[in-house]
């Protein structure tokens, strides 16, 4: 598991990340405080507070790096 801060501050960016995302057989957790949920429900991300960065879990195998360079664009640099 690998765990990234990300950022959606714009609708537009929501349904993008999302879109990105769901290419992918990986599963993918948000948690923001205690609430943790599936990323690629847009229902679930709008649950969450989005005016503050994100953790992302991604779960599974990225060896090509193709699931980082997708979300690249979202991502906080740290």
């Amino acid at each position: 598991m690998k765990t990234v801060q990300i950022k959606l501050d714009s609708i537009d960016k929501v349904k993008d990340f999302v879109r990105a995302i769901t290419l992918f057989d990986n599963d993918f957790d948000m948690h923001s405080g205690r609430y943790i949920i599936d990323a690629k429900s847009i229902l679930g991300i709008f649950s969450l507070d989005l005016s503050k960065p994100i953790a992302l879990d991604i779960y599974g195998e990225d060896p090509d790096g193709k699931v980082e360079e997708a979300i690249r664009p979202f991502m906080i640099e740290e």
